[in-house]
């Protein structure tokens, strides 16, 4: 199946090149074979006309030679010699077969056909050993008597095979040689006459048998099977008109195969060009480049499949256009072009910024060096600015057997291996620098996992592996719990224990994540409840909302629902929107902020700092809650800026009458600057790690 797969384009492409050119040489050989048949065909009747005609002029002579015999009353020796003296050679049988006489040498043979005529000699044919109206009419011999009678003739002996179509006298014993008489040059008309005015060129004597004296006896005449002049003339010309007309056929059909080639050939160039560089396209790569790799002479070299992206490419286009956009790809088009081998290595535009490359290579340092060359040239395109690019490497190096011979790679698919040269890529996608990215064993690894989430997260789901874990919140002033953050973990029976990185990314791309925020919710809500009603110290416990979810007109009223399904106070559910999500639909957000919060539910920014906040958001989004990013608090800062920024946000925060949190706060010191800015609360590893619900639980008992 693989292996269909790889060659399905390839049949589908092979086949529309070859169907024109094989259907016209498929007419051209129907033509030359209906031609063939009708030359056959013509040369069969010219031949059978020649000879019924000449034929038929001998019998009505020698039907009158015949009748003159017949109305004899007595055969006597005045009949024989007038008979005798008209020169022809003949001989006269009884019932018996006996010769009654004889004028001339009997040159007839045992070999006859039975001639039917009509019209006295229109049409003739010879059905051998049937009993039809007609004469009975044998092969001749010659000998020199005949072409001393008949001046100007010599003896030419010719092979003549048994079947000769419907035109020749069959013969029951297999080939024979036959004697014609053939006229030389300055000899006399064959029987000193012309046959309507046309010299006869040579002739074969055969011998026609006529019934007399009412079916008693045989008249057995010599006559001869003549051709003209004339008749070699039409013969000529016949086959020059045919062999003409085929030429002119042929001609035709030759020149209607040569221009659909060149169609074909333009056709095909207009289907491998791609639009934008005029360059090759990814039809073009994948038919020739995957051809070329999985040839056996090609195993024993290594290969690397690459794609080369335009980094920021759509933003170029929208501050020039299109048109300087497309140019800029032509320029790069050729410089890969430029740098790369036509014989041996391949390149052509994928789609939009993408270039599929296909180069061979020495060592692994020789193919570095090149492609960092061609990179710089890639980053100088254009003279009066700096691009970047983006490159992902799939190796396909040469491997050999115990047996000293390379591995075939004759099940290569192409497409297949550049899509792992874009994984890999990918993974500089959030990169805006010039980088190269290797397809590895780990991206292998990662794809498998990405699969594997993907095929497990609904039955997670259903079986509620999913869990939740707590992350309290401290006042560094009092040092009591003053809240808490929802986490997620996955307890996989199949595939253990797993931290929100190894999953929630991927539920992020293939959208979830928007279940498994409900989730969450309900579950929080139904904790909460259970320990209000436990009389423990609740806090409110922040659950985080996917962006995902913004495009959902009714998500206020979701939250508010699911909560109170779950019977939970809404003050004890505490909303958290990441910072990225307030660069999406701002009125659409401030629309469910509003309503959220007029529903009783707070709404917190996580994450600030993270991005490039915008201060205009905190003074159009009516929030409650400010998480400072964990970020601030890693590292060394440059003086004391970070400390710097870390008062100012939190004097803003408080001015505009939102609580401050500090995640991933882990040293004391910290703890005790945040206290002194003022800071609400604290999250991270000084005082807590994330921890399961029952662990939880008893930090809330502790605090009552």
């Amino acid at each position: 199946m693989k292996k269909r797969a790889i060659y399905k384009k390839e049949q589908r492409f092979r086949k529309i090149r070859r169907k024109s050119v094989f259907s016209g040489i498929f007419i051209l050989v129907i033509v030359f074979l209906l031609l063939d048949a009708a030359v056959m065909v013509g040369a069969i009747a010219m031949g059978n006309a020649i000879f019924t005609s000449r034929i038929g002029i001998e019998y009505e002579g020698f039907s009158a030679f015949a009748n003159m015999y017949e109305s004899s009353e007595t055969a006597d020796e005045d009949l024989w010699s007038r008979l005798d003296g008209s020169g022809r050679t003949y001989l006269i049988k009884d019932q018996d077969g006996k010769i009654i006489h004889q004028n001339g040498v009997n040159t007839m043979s045992d070999r006859f056909g039975r001639m039917e005529l009509m019209d006295s000699f229109a049409t003739f044919r010879i059905e051998e050993g049937k009993d039809i109206p007609g004469i009975d009419v044998h092969l001749g011999t010659v000998d020199e008597k005949d072409a001393i009678r008949l001046s100007g003739f010599e003896v030419v002996t010719v092979k003549c095979y048994e079947d000769m179509g419907e035109s020749a006298i069959h013969s029951s014993e297999g080939d024979i040689e036959l004697n014609f008489l053939k006229l030389i040059p300055k000899g006399e008309f064959f029987n000193n006459r012309k046959y309507k005015g046309n010299d006869v060129i040579s002739a074969h004597p055969v011998w026609v048998a006529i019934d007399v004296k009412d079916g008693k006896e045989t008249l057995y005449g010599k006559v001869f099977l003549s051709v003209t002049g004339r008749d070699f003339s039409f013969a000529i010309a016949l086959i020059i008109g045919v062999v003409t007309t085929i030429l002119v056929v042929l001609a035709v059909l030759v020149i209607n195969i040569i221009s659909t080639v060149r169609y074909q050939k333009k056709m095909t160039m207009i289907f491998l060009t791609d639009d934008s560089t005029k360059g090759h396209n990814w039809m073009w790569f994948l038919l020739r480049g995957g051809n070329y790799i999985r040839k056996k002479w090609h195993d024993k070299y290594n290969y690397a499949v690459l794609d080369f992206v335009f980094v920021n490419y759509r933003n170029y286009c929208m501050c020039h256009s299109i048109e300087e956009g497309e140019e800029l790809l032509t320029r790069v088009d050729r410089i890969l072009r430029d740098n790369t081998n036509r014989w041996h290595e391949f390149v052509a535009h994928y789609a939009s910024a993408n270039f599929a490359v296909m180069l061979r290579y020495g060592s692994d340092e020789e193919f570095k060096a090149r492609v960092d060359d061609i990179l710089s040239k890639l980053m100088k395109v254009d003279p009066d600015q700096i691009f970047q690019f983006h490159i992902g490497v799939k190796f396909l190096p040469a491997a050999s057997e115990k047996n000293g011979k390379f591995r075939r790679r004759k099940d290569t698919d192409l497409e297949v291996e550049y899509n792992d040269a874009c994984t890999a890529r990918a993974t500089l996608v959030n990169n805006d620098s010039s980088g190269i990215a290797f397809y590895d064993e780990k991206l292998v690894e990662d794809q498998k996992w990405n699969d594997v989430v993907r095929a497990s997260q609904e039955k997670a789901l259903e079986n509620e592996e999913f869990l939740v874990y707590y992350q309290p919140k401290y006042d560094p002033k009092t040092d009591k719990l003053n809240g808490a953050e929802a986490l997620i973990r996955w307890n996989s029976p199949e595939y253990g224990f797993k931290g929100p990185g190894a999953f929630i990314p991927i539920f992020e791309k293939n959208g979830f994540i928007k279940k498994i925020d409900h989730y969450m919710l309900t579950h929080v809500a139904r904790d909460q409840k259970k320990w209000f009603d436990a009389g423990l110290s609740c806090v409110p416990v922040s659950v985080n909302i996917s962006r995902a979810h913004f495009i959902e007109p009714d998500l206020a009223e979701q939250i508010r629902d699911a909560v109170d399904k779950e019977g939970t106070p809404r003050e004890l559910i505490e909303i958290e929107l990441t910072e990225s999500a307030f660069f999406d639909d701002k009125n659409a957000l401030i629309n469910i902020i509003n309503k959220l919060k007029e529903y009783g539910f707070a709404v917190s920014m996580d994450d600030f700092g993270s991005g490039y906040s915008s201060l205009n958001s905190l003074k159009d989004m009516p929030l409650d809650v400010l998480k400072l990013d964990a970020e601030f608090f890693r590292g060394n800062s440059d003086g004391n800026r970070g400390e710097i920024v870390v008062s100012e946000a939190i004097s803003l925060a408080k001015k505009l009458n939102m609580r401050t949190v500090a995640e991933g706060v882990e040293a004391k010191d910290q703890v005790e600057f945040l206290a002194a800015q003022g800071c609400d609360m604290i999250q991270g590893y000084y005082y807590a790690k994330p921890m399961p619900g029952n662990e939880y639980e008893q930090r809330m008992t502790m605090d009552r």
